[in-house]
């Protein structure tokens, strides 16, 4: 799902602009995981069903994006030109995509955490 990425920087700074916000989004998917399966689950579940919904709403246009740059057959150069105009940062592409993945495990790890001391303490 493509977000506004309009007012992102470029480079090293939108990708870690990017993997800020993926580490929003997978801390709370974790915590809303937590709290729907605290009894049914393990945390490997939560954690692994987590993972995988929040890299599909955080990073998925940047991935399928990256894809189809890699995998699609551009016909033509006016084909590439028009579809990099709809990519933000196309330099920045991956470096992007490898900062919301690692952003979406670092915002669960600490949801973990978080969730962990919270019960520890109580």
């Amino acid at each position: 799902m493509h977000y506004d990425q309009s007012w992102m920087g470029y480079g090293w700074i939108g990708g870690l602009q990017a993997g800020l916000i993926a580490a929003v989004v997978g801390a709370l998917l974790f915590l809303l995981f937590r709290w729907r399966t605290r009894e049914a689950w393990s945390h490997g579940a939560q954690m692994g069903w987590a993972y995988v919904l929040g890299v599909a709403l955080a990073g998925s246009g940047d991935l399928a994006d990256l894809f189809y740059f890699n995998y699609a057959r551009l016909q033509s150069v006016q084909l590439l030109r028009a579809k990099l105009a709809e990519v933000h940062d196309p330099d920045g592409l991956g470096t992007r995509v490898l900062c919301e993945l690692a952003g979406v495990a670092v915002g669960i790890a600490l949801a973990w955490m978080a969730s962990q001391w919270t019960t520890r303490r109580k």
